[in-house]
């Protein structure tokens, strides 16, 4: 009986190294994707803004302890504004896998919409023209 407690104990911490070390991949499936109905154009200053807000919610969201932060752009002629959080239990890169693919899930359906938000089951990702607050 005691060489089979031995066992145990001894393979108790490995198991849970185990476990600990193997996640899956962030569930990147849409709940929602909703776009503004208005849109902007061509040589338009929002798509600079927008570029901006976007790739700064995807680096930064995924660096930040609880996975949440909101910007807005630095650019004057046409502010966007943005807000993106993943659950906290994601890693730093599958949150930035997640938020990839919300944001490639709102061009591919909302294109040049001046307002989007995705919802994803395990992350979510927003930009506006005007300010908000989710």
């Amino acid at each position: 009986m005691a060489a089979t407690s031995t066992t145990l104990l001894l393979l108790l911490p490995i198991t849970l190294l185990l476990a600990a070390s193997s996640r899956a991949a962030p569930n990147t499936a849409a709940r929602s994707v909703l776009c503004n109905g208005a849109t902007y154009g061509p040589g338009d200053p929002f798509a600079a803004s927008l570029a901006y807000v976007l790739s700064e919610l995807q680096s930064a969201t995924p660096a930040r302890n609880d996975h949440d932060f909101y910007n807005i752009s630095p650019y004057p002629t046409a502010f966007a504004y943005g807000h993106a959080s993943c659950v906290a239990a994601l890693t730093a890169a599958d949150c930035g896998s997640c938020l990839a693919s919300a944001a490639s899930q709102m061009n591919a359906t909302c294109g040049h919409s001046v307002g989007a938000r995705a919802v994803l089951v395990d992350c979510g990702l927003r930009y506006e023209q005007y300010a908000f607050k989710d």
